[in-house]
């Protein structure tokens, strides 16, 4: 049987297919975090690895709790929480520049 956060990683990847800005996004189930990111090729050798850019946290029932990576490689909480079709809605939103394929 599925848990909750494997059938919300299931719904999110689907509403962010939908979506230019998000397409192709990888969620990774992390505990009680949803972590979203990119693969990216860095460094002298352009070896592809993961680039965490954002981060569910669940706060209960069906909402969830948004964070955004730094600089820094730290998580910063944002005021944004909801479900995750709401969040969906920041993350091609607002902050859909944190979360573009970069060229």
């Amino acid at each position: 049987m599925a848990s909750q956060l494997d059938v919300a990683r299931d719904r999110l990847l689907s509403l962010l297919e939908q979506h230019e800005t998000t397409r192709g996004l990888y969620v990774n189930v992390r505990g009680k975090q949803l972590i979203l990111g990119r693969r990216e090729a860095f460094g002298p050798a352009h070896e592809p690895e993961d680039d965490d850019r954002v981060r569910l946290t669940h706060l209960g029932g069906d909402s969830f709790g948004l964070s955004v990576m730094r600089h820094t490689g730290r998580w910063e909480t944002t005021p944004f929480s909801g479900t995750v079709e709401q969040l969906v809605e920041v993350m091609t939103g607002p902050i859909q520049h944190l979360l573009a394929d970069w060229p």
